[in-house]
């Protein structure tokens, strides 16, 4: 058998990735959190419906129980009752199944036949040349035992080394697609917390209208007031009626969304537990970060194997013209009673015969018209292809994280500065509310200021849903989970002293956990 290709020189260059993970990957089960087996105490009535069953009446997708749930509550249902999760976890059988079948090459095989178990043969035959007749009379039972064991097979090692890494393969794939799980559940979870969010601002923006057209309504009626006043409150009732409409709509199909991700009964929809707040603090830096994913990802490990597959198939596509070895022992036995066929008819008689070979044979194809030779450079190129396809992964998996960690920052900086918005919007809103009481300003500078507390809220809840995500990405991209933890804090509603002064001068990162409480600084 020819030796294993080696790596193109590509791979070994630099800090060598064979180092660090091997010429053949092999996953570490230390390294990852395993997948919750059992629903966790107080979700075992939310286990996930059969697989082929259908519901086929309208009660039975009415939705009867909304469920709250917390984010860990969440991430144990995904694990448990995500279909696509059992689906790939059976690829991962799959895999092991087809290794154990390409190792039973290492076995001798064994076959059983019985043509005739039994067989019972009646004819007669006649000629001109003779007077009598040929009588076939007869019961056979005859069976053959034989062994084979391949000595000598050039494809056996190197199609059990490919069905090997194929295992491993699959089995980091589960890995990937179980840290999607978990990445894709958080942040289905944080899509809607922000919806109930909106919801919240759609519904205290409606309450607030109500009391604006109220008090545009009884100035009017006092003669204090004109009808264009009345109208501007009516409009921005009706704008803030279409906001909470739109949240409302948003909130049912995140919540759904949430239901299809968990596979929760058909009659059952979830609701988040917790209001959004900022999950927590990314502590790693940016490069400690791209480090720990270049030593996470289990992409890399995937891309390895397949040029550890490519090589092996290479070698078993030489194999086909390599000479093949067997040993074979064969033992077979036949018995008969009744008549053979004769010319002139006799008595009946019966008996045995048995036969016993043992031997080797030799099967070599010298020239198959360079086939061999064309399917394994076919593979080594592909082997080739792979170390590429590796670095381009690489440079990914970099890229990646930037983008997760400069988002991260830019998300921080929008919770600063929005949750001073809002602060300031509140506070606008309350002193052109005293001043349209005192007639000393028109309604339509409460429109105004009230569509743009509106704003500046959505703004602050779509920044600490943003951030959240973000922060979900990296611990997913890094394999990291080194997140300081928040206090739960919230907006108060005077204006901070100074967020108006000018000239705007730059200003230091906040932390994202104290950006509400130090949104006066």
């Amino acid at each position: 058998m020819p030796p294993s290709l080696p790596l193109a020189p590509e791979a070994l260059r630099g800090d060598s990735t064979t180092k660090l993970r091997g010429y053949r990957p092999r996953l570490n089960p230390t390294l990852v959190t395993p997948a919750s087996t059992k629903l966790a105490p107080g979700l075992e009535n939310l286990p996930a419906p059969a697989s082929l069953t259908l519901p086929v009446k309208p009660e039975q997708v009415r939705i009867t129980e909304l469920r709250p749930l917390g984010l860990v509550e969440v991430e144990n249902l995904a694990e448990v009752n995500n279909p696509n999760l059992k689906a790939i976890a059976s690829q991962v059988d799959q895999a092991q199944s087809n290794l154990r079948a390409q190792i039973s090459q290492w076995y001798p095989n064994l076959n059983l036949e019985a043509n005739s178990l039994p067989t019972f043969t009646t004819g007669q035959a006649r000629s001109n040349a003779f007077s009598g007749a040929a009588l076939t009379d007869r019961w056979d039972l005859g069976a053959a035992l034989t062994a084979q064991w391949s000595l000598i097979n050039p494809q056996r090692v190197p199609t059990i080394a490919a069905a090997r890494d194929q295992f491993e393969r699959a089995k980091f794939q589960y890995v990937i697609a179980l840290r999607d799980l978990r990445l894709q559940t958080a942040s289905a979870y944080f899509d809607l917390q922000q919806s109930d969010d909106q919801v919240r601002i759609g519904q205290e923006s409606v309450r607030a209208s109500i009391v604006s057209l109220r008090d545009s309504k009884a100035r009017f009626q006092a003669g204090v007031a004109t009808k264009l006043e009345v109208l501007e409150a009516e409009t921005q009732l009706s704008r803030d009626q279409q906001l909470l409409t739109n949240s409302l709509a948003a909130q049912a199909i995140a919540r759904r969304t949430l239901a299809a991700l968990l596979d929760l009964p058909q009659n059952v929809t979830p609701t988040a537990k917790d209001p959004a707040r900022v999950f927590g603090i990314w502590q790693p830096s940016l490069q400690e970060s791209i480090v720990a994913a270049y030593t996470f990802r289990e992409e890399l490990d995937q891309a390895l194997l397949d040029i550890s597959i490519a090589n092996s198939q290479a070698n078993a596509a030489l194999g086909e013209v390599q000479p093949f070895l067997n040993i074979v022992a064969a033992f077979s036995g036949n018995v008969f009673d009744g008549q053979d066929p004769v010319i002139v008819a006799q008595a009946g008689v019966d008996g045995s015969n048995y036969d016993t070979a043992i031997g080797v044979n030799l099967s070599w194809r010298i020239f198959d018209g360079g086939a061999a030779a064309a399917q394994s450079r076919q593979n080594k190129q592909l082997a080739q292809e792979n170390t590429f396809r590796f670095a381009q992964r690489r440079d990914g998996i970099r890229q990646e994280v930037e983008a997760s960690f400069y988002e991260l920052e830019k998300n921080n900086r929008n919770i600063v500065t929005t949750s001073r918005e809002v602060i300031s919007a509140r506070e606008s809103l309350r002193l052109a509310r005293l001043r349209f009481q005192a007639g000393v300003t028109t309604q339509r500078e409460v429109v105004d200021n009230q569509r743009d507390l509106t704003q500046a809220e959505v703004r602050y809840s779509n920044s600490i849903t943003d951030y959240n995500k973000r922060l979900a990405e990296l611990r997913r991209r890094t394999g990291l989970d080194q997140v300081a933890g928040c206090t739960p804090q919230s907006l108060p509603a005077v204006k901070p002293a100074g967020a108006s002064d000018v000239p705007v001068e730059p200003t230091p990162l906040i932390p994202a956990c104290q950006a509400a409480a130090q949104g006066a600084v």
